[in-house]
């Protein structure tokens, strides 16, 4: 064996690494950008799971988290022994479920409507104003709503009701129209920002399917539903799956600030969210808290795998993994 043959692989390491160097310089600026969305990644979502042992310890701020003693799975007896175990999973999965399909379905209608307004100022008006909704911070919806619903200066019970000769609604005592009012107030709010995502892909679909479809006489509704829609098909199964993953989390304003925290309307309003919260008030114990949102995230990933699952038997092309 020569002595060329020896040193020519050492010689070949500093020559791959300039190409390495060379092809990743295009992408400097690309990676560049992404820094502090990856930094903030890094400290926001994945530095606070150290926080999940919490969820398996009897918390004694004298010792710390890591001096604290574990007590196994005793954190989360209190929402699977709790009475009211029944109720605020039953709501959590009903209203958010509900959510997914009426959001979904309203977002992609008010998306293709908005696509058919051609005057560019017209557009970009309607756009921020159903945007505007979901930038509107809970608190100010809560009184919002509460100028509608109040029992004696509310807009309903003291002007409509009224003219239309029928009794006034306490609608804060009564739980059966919440449900209803929850889901409008939180379409309302959400359908906005959902609707621009679906507005953006629309928007990026070559316009020459569409001309082709009206060389073959195909209407307005015959081109949304063969071209649009499945066109769509991919970013809302994503946005699906991405909802189906945190079914088990509610919005916490939506549920305890609309309804002011009344407690007449627990039956209808408490959900996992607001029920820990209240206990955590009572309790002051962290570590049942820490439990619930471990809880609440094991249950969304199995969620999310098996929804995904799902669609990978139907289409593999549009599975998210």
């Amino acid at each position: 064996m020569t002595s060329k043959s020896l040193t020519s692989p050492v010689g070949e390491k500093p020559h791959a690494a300039r190409r390495t160097r060379r092809s990743l310089r295009p992408y400097l600026p690309i990676l560049v950008m992404m820094m502090p969305g990856m930094i903030y990644l890094l400290i926001n979502n994945y530095l606070p799971m150290f926080g999940l042992v919490i969820a398996f310890k009897n918390i004694d701020y004298s010792k710390g988290i890591l001096g604290s003693d574990w007590n196994g799975l005793t954190n989360f007896k209190f929402l699977f022994q709790t009475s009211d175990a029944y109720i605020i999973t039953r709501n959590t999965l009903l209203y958010n479920g509900v959510f997914i399909i009426l959001g979904m379905i309203f977002s992609v209608g008010l998306a293709i409507l908005l696509n058919e307004v051609k005057n560019r100022f017209m557009s970009r008006l309607y756009q921020s104003i159903v945007l505007l909704p979901f930038l509107i911070s809970m608190v100010i919806v809560s009184y919002l709503v509460f100028a509608f619903l109040g029992d004696t200066q509310g807009y309903i019970n003291k002007t409509l009701l009224p003219m239309l000769g029928l009794d006034t609604i306490s609608f804060y005592q009564d739980p059966k129209y919440w449900p209803y009012i929850l889901t409008l107030v939180n379409i309302w709010k959400t359908v906005g920002y959902s609707c621009i995502i679906y507005l953006a892909t629309i928007i990026g679909i070559d316009p020459e399917y569409y001309e082709a479809a009206t060389l073959d006489g195909a209407n307005k509704w015959q081109q949304i539903r063969t071209i649009t829609l499945p066109l769509l098909t991919p970013i809302i199964i994503i946005m699906t799956l991405m909802a189906v993953g945190r079914i088990f989390y509610s919005d916490f304003g939506l549920f305890y600030q609309v309804p002011m925290n009344s407690g007449m309307l627990y039956d209808t309003t408490n959900v996992i969210d607001t029920y820990v919260f209240r206990g955590l008030l009572q309790s002051n114990d962290i570590a049942m808290s820490s439990a619930a949102g471990f809880y609440q995230s094991v249950v969304g990933l199995i969620l999310v795998v098996l929804a995904n699952y799902a669609v990978r038997k139907f289409s593999k092309d549009n599975a998210l993994f």
